[in-house]
């Protein structure tokens, strides 16, 4: 099975990076872009079948790895 899990700072935490991609678009002549926010996606190869323990699974590792949660919000694709 596969995971696909999206990581994105939460809303109200400041995004340098996301700034600096909004700030260099405009830069490139990309008119009216007024916010970008940046992430990461992180695939995973998993040897479990069943849907419902792979996703309890990644969603441990993403509150013990994957995600800092305090800053970070995350979901989980499952195929």
């Amino acid at each position: 099975m596969k995971a696909r899990v999206h990581v994105m700072l939460k809303n109200g935490v400041l995004d340098p990076q996301g700034e600096a991609v909004r700030h260099a678009l405009g830069a490139l002549g990309f008119a009216g872009v007024d916010g970008v926010r940046q992430g990461k996606v992180i695939e995973l190869d998993l040897a479990e079948t069943e849907k419902d323990k792979a996703e309890a699974a990644v969603r441990d590792m993403c509150e013990k790895l994957l995600a800092n949660t305090v800053i970070e919000s995350y979901t989980v694709e499952l195929s």
